[in-house]
């Protein structure tokens, strides 16, 4: 774990392709699983017999954040959370609905979800619905450490340029906040 680079500041971003998932996931000052409110892993930590259809613990979810380019602030956590509850197979519009109240009412500073968060949850939720490969949260991220983001990102259907798309919407649908000034925008080869 990285403890020289503050949470705010890390952000992986789309062009990091070559690079090893391991190496990457290395650079990410993650949180430790004993610092994340019951509130949180009632609702988020698959092992919880009430946790939301695409639940997904904690390793694979900072896989996730690699392989998306996305940062640790709120908007970022509201996209990766939006784009592993997308690809469920499980998902229903209710839970959705519930998500999104429990999110922005129940949950604690600094985990509870503004309205901008939810922007940003709705576009990786429906990026998530888009891709053909499903049940992320099943997928043993663990056992592909080795792999390069390139790798995959082709394996699992996670197109780079409809990346910086969407990316490019949220930057003006969110104008004004610290993570869309950081997504990473353009296509560069």
């Amino acid at each position: 774990m990285n403890t020289i680079l503050k949470w705010h500041e890390w952000n992986p971003g789309l062009h990091n392709g070559h690079r090893q998932l391991k190496d990457v996931i290395a650079t990410l000052p993650a949180a430790d699983q004993k610092d994340i409110p019951l509130r949180v892993k009632l609702f988020e930590n698959p092992a919880s017999p009430i946790a939301f259809p695409g639940a997904i613990n904690l390793a694979r979810h900072d896989a996730l954040h690699v392989l998306l380019g996305r940062g640790l602030r709120n908007q970022d956590e509201a996209f990766v959370i939006g784009f592993t509850m997308g690809t469920s197979d499980h998902i229903h519009t209710w839970h959705i609905n519930f998500f999104r109240w429990i999110i922005t009412h129940i949950y604690p500073m600094p985990y509870k979800f503004s309205h901008q968060d939810l922007i940003a949850f709705d576009l990786g939720f429906n990026f998530g619905q888009a891709i053909p490969v499903r049940n992320l949260d099943q997928f043993p991220f663990e056992k592909h450490v080795s792999f390069t983001i390139d790798e995959l990102r082709r394996y699992l259907a996670i197109n780079r340029a409809k990346l910086h798309a969407i990316y490019r919407l949220e930057s003006l649908l969110i104008a004004n906040s610290r993570a869309s000034h950081r997504l990473d925008i353009d296509e560069k080869p």
